[in-house]
Order: C-alpha cells, then sequence, then structure tokens
C-alpha cells in the first residue's frame, strides 16, 4: 500500500508541475503546425480585426474599490489615456464600505463617463460587482480593479472579440510589477502561468480570467452569490456553461502590483483556496468536454490537491526507507524542504538572487491551500478583499 501511494503521488505531482505542460506544449505545437499549414493554403487573416471608430460597441468598464485612495489617482489618469471614444465607454466605480479617502475622491471625479456608487456597508467584491453590473447601461461589460493600468488599446482590444455572436468572454493579460523578491518568486511563477494559460488559450480551453482585465456579454453574467472568492472564475465559467466560448487575448495587457513578499502573497492564496474549495461542487456542474476537462483537472482541481499528495508522498516514504531507492527518495524530499526554510530564514538576503526563493514559494503556496482547506471545513471564510501591502 505505501508502495502505491508513493508512486501515485509522485506521478500527480510530476505530471502537475512537468507532464502536464509537456503534453500541453506538443498539442499547442501541432495545432498551431496545423493552423499555420491552413492559413498557407487559405491566406486569410486568422487574428481578429479591432474595429472603426465608428464600429466600437458602448462598454461600460467596472471598478469595485476598498480602501484604494492611495491608487485612485493613477487609475483616472490611466483611465483618461484609453485609446476608446469617450461617448462609448462609461465607467463605474463602486466603492465597497470603504473608510478611507476613497468616497471622498470619487465623489469629486469631474467626467461626466464616470458614475460612482457608494455602498455604505463592506460586503466583499461579489456583491460590488452585482450592484455594478446593475447599474451599467451596455451590453458589453469590462471588468478591472482600481490598482490595474491598462495599456491605451487594451478595451479596443478585448472588445474585437465581441463581432463572434459565439464569443461570451475575452480575458486578457496581467502583468506584474514588484519587489525583488515578488519578482523572484510570484514574478516567475506567473511567467509560467502565463505560458501555461496561452497554450490552453490556443486549445479552446481558457479556464479562467485574471480578475484585472476582462471583458464579458452582459447576457452571459449571474449575479454571484455574496461568499463568492473566485469570482473571475466563476463569471467565464458561467459563460462557458450558456454555450459561449471563452477566449485568452494576450494583446490586452494590463499591469498590476503584486503582493511584496511570499508572506503577502501567502494571505492571498489562503483566501483563494477557500473559495476554490467553496466553488468546487459548482465548478464540476460546468459541462466541460475533450481537452477543457482535462486542462480543468490538470491546471486547477491537482493545484488545489497538491499539498494532500506531498504529504502523502512524505508518509509513504517513510514506511519505505528500508530500500535504498527509497532512502534516496526521502534525502530528496528533506533536501527541497531544507532549501525552503532556508529561503524562509534567509529570504531578506537572498531575495536579490534569481530563483534562490521558489523552494520557499512552492512550499508556502501549496501550505496556503491546506491552511485554507482547513478553514473551509471549518466554514470560516473570508468574502472581503483588502490588497496586501
Amino acid at each position: 500500500m505505501a508502495k502505491i501511494i508513493f508512486w501515485a503521488c509522485t506521478f500527480l505531482i510530476a505530471y502537475t508541475y512537468l507532464l502536464y505542460p509537456i503534453l500541453l506544449f506538443c498539442l499547442y505545437a501541432a495545432t498551431q503546425v496545423w493552423r499555420d499549414l491552413r492559413y498557407l493554403g487559405s491566406r486569410r487573416n486568422r487574428r481578429p480585426v479591432k474595429p472603426l471608430p465608428e464600429q466600437l460597441p458602448a462598454v461600460s468598464l467596472l471598478i469595485p474599490a476598498y480602501n484604494e485612495f492611495g491608487c485612485l489617482h493613477v487609475k483616472i489618469a490611466n483611465l483618461r489615456m484609453l485609446d476608446y471614444p469617450a461617448d462609448k465607454i462609461e465607467i463605474i466605480f463602486v466603492s465597497d464600505g470603504s473608510t478611507d479617502g476613497t468616497n471622498d475622491f470619487l465623489k469629486a471625479l469631474p467626467d461626466p463617463n464616470m458614475r460612482v456608487v457608494i455602498l455604505p456597508e463592506r460586503k466583499g467584491k461579489a456583491n460590488a460587482l452585482n450592484h455594478a453590473v446593475i447599474q451599467a447601461r451596455n451590453e458589453i461589460l469590462i471588468f478591472s480593479d482600481a490598482s490595474t493600468i491598462f495599456v491605451p488599446d487594451a478595451v479596443r482590444t478585448l472588445v474585437r472579440h465581441f463581432s463572434d455572436a459565439t464569443v461570451g468572454a475575452a480575458c486578457g493579460a496581467l502583468q506584474f510589477e514588484g519587489t525583488l523578491e515578488a519578482q523572484h518568486t510570484e514574478g516567475a511563477y506567473w511567467k509560467y502561468e502565463c505560458t501555461l494559460r496561452l497554450m490552453e488559450a490556443r486549445l479552446g480551453a481558457t479556464l479562467t480570467a485574471s480578475g484585472a482585465i476582462y471583458a464579458l456579454r452582459r447576457e452571459c453574467y449571474r449575479p454571484l452569490p455574496p461568499e463568492t472568492v473566485i469570482e473571475d472564475f466563476l463569471i467565464p465559467m458561467n459563460a462557458r456553461k450558456q454555450g459561449y466560448r471563452v477566449l485568452y487575448d494576450p494583446e490586452a495587457l494590463a499591469t498590476d502590483v503584486p503582493a511584496p513578499s511570499v508572506a503577502g502573497e501567502f494571505t492571498r492564496r489562503v483566501r483563494l483556496s477557500v473559495g476554490s474549495y467553496q466553488a468546487l461542487g459548482e465548478l464540476l456542474r460546468v459541462p466541460m468536454r475533450g481537452f477543457t476537462l482535462l486542462a480543468f483537472v490538470s491546471h486547477k482541481v491537482l493545484r488545489w490537491t497538491l499539498v494532500f499528495l506531498l504529504i502523502g508522498l512524505a508518509v509513504s516514504n517513510v514506511f519505505l526507507v528500508g530500500t535504498p531507492f527509497y532512502r534516496i527518495a526521502l534525502v530528496a524530499q528533506l533536501a527541497f524542504y531544507l532549501w525552503a526554510a532556508l529561503g524562509f530564514a534567509f529570504r531578506h538576503s537572498l531575495r536579490s538572487v534569481r530563483f534562490a526563493l521558489i523552494g520557499y514559494f512552492l512550499l508556502a503556496m501549496n501550505l496556503a491551500f491546506l491552511v485554507g482547506f482547513v478553514r473551509f471545513l471549518v466554514g470560516r471564510q473570508e468574502v472581503t478583499w483588502q490588497r496586501v501591502n
């Protein structure tokens, strides 16, 4: 039994981090070759054409905010620089019970295309988005965060996909600028994650959006339960559930700032993991076929359960130490945990050393899912959000 558990855990861990990306790359490469051959045969443009100014649809840009006074000046300046006709874009801020200067700042905005909804009580991002959608007048909704900076043509790039009536959601690409520690941990991991998302998108299996930049047909939006945490996963999945396609466009770019340290990212991941376990039952009811189902299991479900595989691997390995091979395997695991421990102990001095903190980061993120699972079991969940500074 110990051997079965050991090898099952070993395979699933290796599959999640290594074998699935390799499989994904092979399928992606084959798909790209086939598309290139079709293009050479027809010479038809495969890229959606950006509409002319007079063809652009009216959009509603929805921005929930909680105590974001410190970044709103930059956000407003960014919104005014968007390459989109002012008469075709309405911007709706929803202040979710903010207690700093956010409300006063937003109320004083002079822009006629910017509207403000002030919620007296803080109830979480899902509730704020529900209010924002009710207020929106247009059929294309753009979701963003108060700290997110769009490139000037980001909105125009997203909306070009909605000329296709089968598209329900178009997800943009998020890049991070942060501290040295964030760049060498979350930043490095995010590049790996974005590579997987791009390849999945080419295979028609976009699963989730970056909550800071994505677009949605209004008819695809379903009011979110107030306890929702991973709204940027559920909203695109609801579109897919209604039979619409969900796309990823890496040319629709935005920039945000991650948590400045692994400790800050750990706090965020605990909250997200609670939301992931909470939403799992609902997500399993979404019709997914073929590669989309494989991507969901490989990229999401296994990631959410990886910490239990690590525990199973270590415990089963202890019962097998009588054999030289398993002793080496146990030493390898201990070496990884020592690497992670050293990264934690010397995180301040190693933050400028490339990849030195990756072990610490990976272990911390998996432990976050363990903490999140315990909180989910005991019913302790937090639906409100707050930027980790």
